[in-house]
Order: C-alpha cells, then structure tokens, then sequence
C-alpha cells in the first residue's frame, strides 16, 4: 500500500465530520498563498474549483487533500498532520465557525518511509 502522505487527528476528524453534516461532500486545498497562508482550508466541493496542476496528495475521511505545485515543492518529502485547533483563522475554510481551525503539521520522511511513499495521482480533469 505505501506511505501515505497525510493523515488526520481524531479531533480534527470530529471536526471534519460536523462540517461534512452541513455542508456535505467536502475538499482540502493548501495553497500557501493568502489569507492563513499555508493552512489546510477545507472546502464545499462543489464549490471549488480543483486547477489542473494541484496535485492530490491523499486522502483523510473521504475528503482529496489537494496542494498548489508550489506548495507541494516544500513538502513533497514531508507527512502532513491534519489537526484542528482553537481559535478563528482568516480563511474561508469552513470549519471557522465552529470557533476551530485546522492547521498542517508536517514531518520530514524516515529513508524507509520515502521507499515505500504513495505514488501521487493527477488532479482530475
């Protein structure tokens, strides 16, 4: 099976789970671009528009965890933690109601890890 990318936290599941009753079939996109920057927004799916070089870097809870190339070019050696943490960030993430944020916390691959690493798929068309 190999190494996956990314993962998520128990508490940011529970979180994942009350936005996905709300706003159904959802997507994380982590762009590194404005509003909190690097962190993972998470998002309606029908409502965001996956660009043809995002790259899918796995999948947490039923939900493709998407980032921009550039992004992904820092992380590309690198686990990705989904966890939620108190507070409001300054995104549009859909969690920020719920007074949670959620946030990546990364890890640099074990030499074994990066043998057996998921290949990465393409964005969808």
């Amino acid at each position: 099976m190999g190494t996956k990318r990314v993962s998520i936290t128990p508490k940011a599941s529970e979180i994942l789970e009350q936005v996905r009753q709300e706003h159904g079939e959802l997507v994380f996109h982590q762009s590194g671009g404005c509003c909190d920057g690097s962190s993972p927004m998470c998002l309606k799916k029908s409502e965001f528009f996956i660009g043809a070089r995002d790259i899918l870097v796995g999948e947490v809870d039923g939900c493709g965890f998407y980032m921009a190339p550039d992004q992904f070019s820092y992380f590309k050696n690198s686990h990705v933690t989904i966890d939620a943490v108190v507070g409001r960030g300054s995104s549009f993430s859909l969690e920020i109601p719920l007074g949670y944020r959620f946030v990546a916390v990364s890890r640099i691959f074990s030499d074994e890890e990066l043998a057996e690493i998921e290949r990465l798929e393409a964005a969808p068309a």
